[in-house]
């Protein structure tokens, strides 16, 4: 076991202090003091899009001589001097494109990297699409989970979905644009028509969060293509027990009729009674067809 004591002197063993520096996701004035600071006093910045970052510090009037390049694909290579040059006594900032380093991004493994050489790691907060996202959904947030970014292919991704399907937690996930009417249509195959909310371009001028159910969602987005970056927020799984619900009382047919009128085509309203009953698809069809 290891403590780390942040504050404790300039440097701990001898070495140097990666501080993980939250960046602005999109209006430039949610870039903190202590930010600023760290950017203008390490001796390298690792950036992972030095270009992205080069513009960021010409706002702050803040040298780029010290900038370097760390991303997904010289992570290893960038990384290993990153963690020489910290075992030297320097100082390193390590920000992403936007927000917070080393969420769903590369940064968590040079995070790691120096916390298996005792390097201190101070972390610098700010900005946040994740807590952004989440705080103004109007959903639960006394607990929530963070998926990061859901599988591209069909199979890995129904498979995840499985997985998240009984999480009572309210979820939150990353989308493309050109993927997000597909990623929920398939969260409303698995999960039914839940409470959502859509935000994209959160902090910029065209900030916009859609708030609804899954289906009026994908009506909004019908109507409007999707632009820019998606951060989703998903209503969590109902922690009551499904027994002796709104439902009892109705037979099969009129279970599913129920789901039909809400928009649902014939095979979801199925799964979805079939889910509120506790029995397989199949079976719910068998009483259809006898009817």
């Amino acid at each position: 076991m290891r403590v780390q004591k942040s504050f404790a002197g300039e440097a701990g063993n001898g070495g140097g202090i990666l501080y993980v520096v939250a960046t602005p996701i999109g209006n430039l004035e949610d870039i903190t003091l202590r930010a600023i600071r760290a950017l203008q006093e390490a001796d390298i910045i690792a950036a992972e899009d030095t270009r992205h970052t080069r513009k960021l510090l010409s706002h702050l009037d803040i040298p780029a001589s010290r900038l370097t390049s760390y991303h997904e694909h010289n992570k290893e290579t960038s990384g290993n001097r990153l963690i020489g040059q910290l075992k030297e006594g320097k100082t390193v900032a390590l920000v992403s494109d936007a927000g917070t380093p080393a969420i769903s991004d590369p940064g968590a493994e040079l995070v790691r990297a120096a916390v298996e050489e005792d390097i201190r790691v101070v972390p610098v907060p700010g900005a946040s699409a994740v807590l952004s996202a989440l705080v103004a959904s109007g959903l639960p947030t006394d607990e929530f989970y963070f998926a990061g970014f859901l599988p591209r292919d069909n199979r890995g991704l129904a498979d995840r979905l499985e997985r998240l399907r009984t999480v009572t937690a309210t979820l939150v996930c990353y989308e493309a644009p050109h993927r997000i009417v597909h990623t929920l249509e398939k969260m409303m195959e698995a999960w039914g028509d839940r409470r959502i909310a859509l935000a994209r371009e959160l902090t910029k001028k065209h900030e916009e969060i859609c708030r609804g159910s899954i289906s009026e969602c994908l009506r909004h987005l019908a109507g409007h293509p999707p632009r820019g970056e998606y951060c989703i927020v998903i209503e969590g799984a109902s922690a009551e027990p499904q027994e002796g619900g709104w439902w009892e009382g109705l037979d099969v047919p009129a279970h599913v009729e129920h789901y039909i009128r809400q928009g649902l085509d014939k095979k979801e309203a199925m799964r979805l009674a079939a889910r509120d009953r506790g029995v397989s698809r199949r079976d719910i069809y068998s009483e259809m067809v006898d009817r």
